[in-house]
């Protein structure tokens, strides 16, 4: 597979708080690598620095051999690219679930409206939300929003996808039918990164698990081995804390 995304010695900090640490990884095309830790071991933090949301202090993140962050050229651009889905939906209240869709490719890739219309109606019909392309984001469940969030990003034509707690505001019911679309994703090819707090979805959707803890990468490996034989006492405590299948 060929390398899509590299991170070398990321560092981050908040005035005298350093959130990471020397962080290195490398994504390679197609592949699916989930993030695990703690509250505040940095990994939204670390999405974010991804498509240059947040400055970094030290070291690089380099997209198909371009260097993004730091980076002096057009965010817009990079965020085409590397497209990211929140916790929170970040949906226009004002606008229908088709206008929240159709809204960036007009904006920013220049998509003819009948166009981008076309694209959006048939995502939303791959995710079973056809019939809600007229309703406003509060007509709504929660699973529903986040769908839509997730189709919205997809329809700038990422190369990764960046996916940060998508589950987290979710009632229990809700969770399945947003993790169902995500691992439908993910057998298409699709090449993401994901922070979540689900361990039997990461199990069943990562290529690959990272461990991050106090800002840096404590374990990495296949899920089989990584959940089944960590190798550091740190992962083992982190996973017996949680009940997973």
């Amino acid at each position: 597979m060929n390398e899509i995304l590299k991170v070398e010695n990321l560092t981050k900090a908040y005035d005298d708080l350093k959130v990471l640490d020397g962080v290195d990884l490398t994504v390679s095309k197609g592949e699916v690598v989930v993030i695990v830790g703690p509250s505040g071991c940095g990994k939204s933090t670390f999405l974010r620095c991804l498509n240059g949301l947040e400055d970094i202090q030290e070291g690089s993140v380099v997209f198909n051999d371009e260097v993004i962050n730091p980076f002096k050229g057009s965010p817009a651009k990079v965020r085409e690219k590397i497209g990211m889905v929140f916790q929170s939906y970040e949906l226009f209240p004002h606008k229908t679930v088709l206008q929240n869709m159709i809204l960036a490719p007009m904006k920013v890739r220049k998509a003819k409206k009948k166009d981008a219309e076309k694209e959006a109606l048939a995502l939303l019909d791959r995710v079973g939300l056809l019939s809600k392309k007229d309703s406003y984001p509060r007509q709504l469940s929660g699973g529903q929003k986040q769908r839509v969030a997730i189709v919205r990003a997809l329809m700038m034509h990422p190369e990764v996808l960046l996916l940060d707690e998508i589950t987290a505001a979710l009632d229990p019911e809700m969770v399945r039918e947003v993790l169902d679309v995500v691992i439908n994703l993910a057998k298409e090819g699709r090449t993401m990164v994901i922070v979540t707090h689900e361990l039997s979805f990461a199990r069943a959707v990562a290529d690959r698990m990272i461990f991050i803890d106090g800002g840096k990468i404590v374990e990495e490996g296949a899920p089989g081995e990584f959940f089944d034989d960590p190798k550091t006492d740190r992962l083992k405590k982190f996973l017996e804390s949680f009940s997973y299948n």
